[in-house]
């Protein structure tokens, strides 16, 4: 375990959806090409998904999706520029829950930069914050929240723990996917501002996976995934 792992591992009581829904009220959501073989035609039959999903299980928020292979995002252009580079896994943690929802700053943090990334299959309204305690510095990306969210937000804004960061975007805005929360931790940012890729290909998957540990290390919504 490396020194940002490690530091995730000991942070407690952390939200990065509205703090009043419980963990006990989330539920596991396997979209890899192996549990679920999704296939829609527009945003709205993939919330009935989701929807039917939560109702199924009595919960609120629907989770998962880190170093996920997945086949949903065959759809888009933005990931399949290269049939011979694929971008298919996941490596943020999703979760799915109705737009207009709100959305914690993970831990005390500064914005260091945000952007509406358009697109099909993009993040569309995105925010980075940055995090220092003591010699650990790192990233956390909020990625399809609503436009409202970006609007009159500043670079170097400071946002504490559990703070209300932004809210949920609809599919009008986030990239023509059911209402969900990317969240994403980020070790290196390189050159990157107000994006960063959230899904990789099999040839760069050991980075990405070193350069964004699992976010339910700092979440810690179930101990299984």
């Amino acid at each position: 375990m490396n020194k940002l792992e490690d530091f995730l591992v000991k942070c407690n009581d952390v939200y990065v959806i509205d703090n009043l829904i419980s963990y006990s009220n989330y539920v596991a959501l396997y979209l890899s090409v192996s549990n679920f073989n999704l296939e829609f035609n527009d945003a709205s039959e993939f919330e009935k998904i989701i929807e039917n999903h939560l109702m199924k299980n009595n919960a609120k928020v629907a989770f998962g999706g880190y170093n996920e292979e997945r086949n949903l995002y065959k759809r888009s252009t933005i990931f399949n520029d290269d049939e011979t580079d694929e971008r298919n896994i996941h490596i943020g943690l999703d979760l799915w829950i109705a737009s207009g929802t709100k959305v914690l700053a993970a831990l005390d943090g500064e914005v260091h930069s945000f952007n509406y990334n358009l697109g099909l299959g993009n993040y569309g309204p995105t925010i980075i914050l940055k995090h220092t305690f003591e010699d650990v510095f790192f990233y956390t990306l909020y990625g399809h929240l609503s436009i409202e969210s970006i609007e009159n937000l500043s670079i170097g804004d400071e946002f504490k723990k559990g703070q209300t960061l932004a809210t949920l975007g609809n599919n009008d805005v986030n990239g023509d996917y059911a209402p969900h929360l990317h969240f994403q931790i980020i070790n290196n940012i390189q050159d990157f501002n107000g994006d960063y890729p959230g899904v990789c290909s099999k040839k760069n998957l050991d980075f990405y996976l070193s350069n964004c540990p699992n976010p339910n290390l700092l979440l810690k919504i179930d101990s299984g995934l």
